[in-house]
């Protein structure tokens, strides 16, 4: 864990009265640094509150979301910018997903249409990536979280 990132935690560990054990999920959302800021700067404004991710591309050391996860939001420097902690997932079928987790993500116009054109292009990419196909009904987690610490002002 880089400095900056293990400061930021450190700070929030002690502030919160945490074990210094804790563990902490550290990632940036989407797939370049334009898109990183532009997800983590709403992440920070509080209209992002959910996220969705394929788990057919979890690997086998990789943890899987739970509920009461801390998570280090980080921004397209790999700077921290927030915590979250998980509050709720659900596993459904990407054709499943809802209108109220697309408006929960907090992108674009927060409707189902908008979430599934960012979405399908980006999932297509990721499982072609990882010689897997993408198709409607490949389980997708959907994750809630709460903001608990932002960085104001940082994006």
């Amino acid at each position: 864990m880089q400095k900056a990132i293990q400061d930021y935690w450190q700070q929030f560990v002690t502030q919160q009265q945490l074990s210094t054990q804790q563990p902490v999920q550290i990632y940036a959302f989407g797939d370049n640094p334009a898109m990183a800021d532009e997800l983590a700067q709403l992440v920070v404004s509080g209209q992002k509150t959910a996220t969705t991710s394929a788990i057919a591309l979890y690997t086998k050391d990789e943890p899987v979301p739970q509920v009461g996860d801390y998570n280090i939001i980080l921004d397209g420097q790999d700077q921290p910018v927030a915590i979250t902690q998980t509050s709720r997932c659900d596993i459904v079928d990407y054709q499943d997903v809802t209108e109220e987790h697309a408006y929960l993500e907090g992108e674009g116009n927060r409707t189902l249409a908008y979430w599934r054109s960012v979405h399908e292009p980006f999932f297509k990419a990721e499982y072609e990536a990882s010689h897997q196909l993408f198709s409607p009904t490949m389980p997708c987690l959907c994750e809630q979280f709460i903001l608990l610490k932002a960085k104001k002002n940082k994006l």
